[in-house]
């Protein structure tokens, strides 16, 4: 979906398919039909955009044989569909029954990541509409936070050179520009916006910049203001943004709030969990189960004898706020917005709406089947969509 910034501007906005589980080319031909035409259809517009997310064995074998891409980009576009972002943060078994610590395996510390991303770089050089600006390429903030160390943050710097340089052979070569965005993650090695910019020293800015998750800013407690001012000074620019809401916990101490947190506890995704003391570092944990003492595993249960609020790093459904007392951080969604696309030119032209929780929410919020995930994701594309218009832009 396409719409036009008063700038003049054109700012794409996708659904993510890392909320599928497709690993050949065959099965994401598939979720096309199945999911991305039905939603185009309940959008009522011609042209949808799709933010892929390939497997890296998919993403080598399209690469090594760019007919295969060629024929890929020739599906999206029978079907009235375009392809200008692809999510290379996810390697491979994204939607397998338990994910949780694998999602960030290989890091940017082992070639398989380099190798996926330029694999990535090659498909979407394809991919890409002739009259799309840019291409853009999420990826993960450099690794987990451990182990980690100075010999690892070298080969991690080392291998983002090697992408630097081949994002300027491509475009030299093929007139494509494309970009990559390390996307900050609760727990990685940068999981804020200040470590974000400490991490990029000696990057090649005008290729490599930041993934900007809604989500993962309000886990947080940043802002969008302060985020993007951040960046802009020190000269990275924001290369996509995930447009996500968190779960907000207003009052993690009640009993009635933490048996609602109980039915997001589940086993596939790890879900961060931070609390706003206003005071940095923010106590954290890694994951929900541990916060509320429901597992042995990590440092035990979070305090919550005090009155700051939690926010839990799981991708709440845009438009369809959890039950009370449970909350999202949709208020602070609009607030980004308007920051990212609000001012006298896009910060960004790149949205991604990126719930890939759908299969994993609360039994009774759960899609019961393909055509009630493609009614989500599209209410979630409209209330995304309404929202971009009430700032100014006009869908084309």
């Amino acid at each position: 979906m396409r719409l036009r910034h008063p700038s003049g501007e054109v700012v794409h906005l996708a659904y993510c398919t890392n909320v599928h589980g497709g690993e050949t080319v065959d099965e994401i031909v598939g979720q096309l039909d199945r999911f991305a035409v039905p939603v185009r259809e309940q959008l009522d517009t011609d042209l949808l955009g799709v933010g892929l997310w390939l497997s890296a064995p998919v993403a080598r074998e399209l690469a090594g044989d760019l007919r295969g891409a060629e024929r890929l980009r020739g599906e999206l576009t029978r079907r009235g569909l375009e392809t200008v972002t692809l999510n290379g943060f996810p390697f491979r078994g994204f939607q397998e029954p338990v994910v949780k610590l694998k999602v960030y395996r290989p890091d940017w510390t082992e070639t398989a990541r380099l190798e996926y991303t330029l694999d990535l770089v090659d498909v979407l050089g394809v991919l890409l509409p002739d009259d799309a600006a840019r291409g853009s390429i999420s990826t993960l903030p450099l690794a987990w936070r451990e182990p980690w160390d100075a010999e690892r943050a070298r080969a991690a710097g080392d291998q983002l050179a090697e992408l630097a340089d081949t994002l300027h052979e491509r475009r030299e070569r093929t007139g494509r520009e494309i970009r990559v965005g390390l996307e900050p993650e609760p727990g990685c090695v940068v999981e804020t916006t200040d470590e974000a910019v400490a991490a990029a020293e000696g990057w090649d800015r005008s290729v490599l910049g930041v993934c900007l998750d809604l989500c993962h800013l309000a886990v947080q407690f940043e802002d969008a203001a302060g985020a993007t001012a951040a960046l802009a000074e020190a000269g990275l620019s924001v290369v996509k943004s995930q447009v996500s809401a968190a779960l907000h916990v207003a009052t993690p101490h009640d009993e009635q709030t933490r048996a609602a947190l109980e039915s997001f506890d589940e086993e596939r995704f790890l879900h961060q969990v931070r609390a706003g003391t206003g005071t940095p570092p923010l106590p954290s944990r890694d994951d929900l189960g541990e916060a509320l003492g429901t597992t042995r595993e990590g440092a035990g249960p979070l305090d919550a004898t005090d009155d700051a609020p939690w926010r839990v790093h799981f991708h709440v459904p845009l438009g369809r706020d959890p039950e009370p007392p449970l909350t999202s951080t949709t208020t602070e969604l609009r607030e980004s917005l308007g920051v990212l696309v609000g001012g006298e030119r896009p910060l960004t032209d790149h949205l991604e709406v990126e719930t890939y929780t759908w299969s994993v929410v609360p039994e009774h919020s759960r899609p019961r089947d393909a055509g009630e995930l493609a009614t989500g994701i599209a209410g979630e594309l409209a209330w995304v969509r309404d929202e971009l218009v009430a700032l100014g832009l006009h869908q084309q």
